[in-house]
């Protein structure tokens, strides 16, 4: 190998370890990258327990328009709704009424 090729190789090897370096501390460069990567991930987990929940719902939704014990279990679980002559009874926190 000449010396010509030599040191031009060098002198691109040593371009390339700077401009890497630089990205590596550069608040533009890897770790903006790093932390958008983990933001990203975090997102998508997020959609995903949104989708579940997406899903829950939708399950929900068509039991009450079919099935008329889970609109009575709507009615009185997150309504308070009693049949005329059941007692209710309720607990405070710590087990105490």
């Amino acid at each position: 190998m000449s010396l010509l090729r030599r040191r031009a190789t060098l002198i691109l090897a040593a371009a390339t370890l700077g401009l890497l370096s630089y990205s590596a501390w550069d608040p533009e460069g890897l770790r903006k990258h790093r932390r958008l990567t983990a933001e990203a991930a975090r997102v998508a987990a997020e959609n995903r327990d949104i989708a579940r929940e997406n899903g829950r719902l939708r399950r929900e939704i068509r039991a009450l328009h079919g099935d008329p014990a889970a609109l009575e279990r709507a009615a009185r679980e997150e309504l308070g709704f009693v049949r005329p002559g059941e007692l209710v009874f309720k607990v405070g926190e710590g087990g105490r009424p």
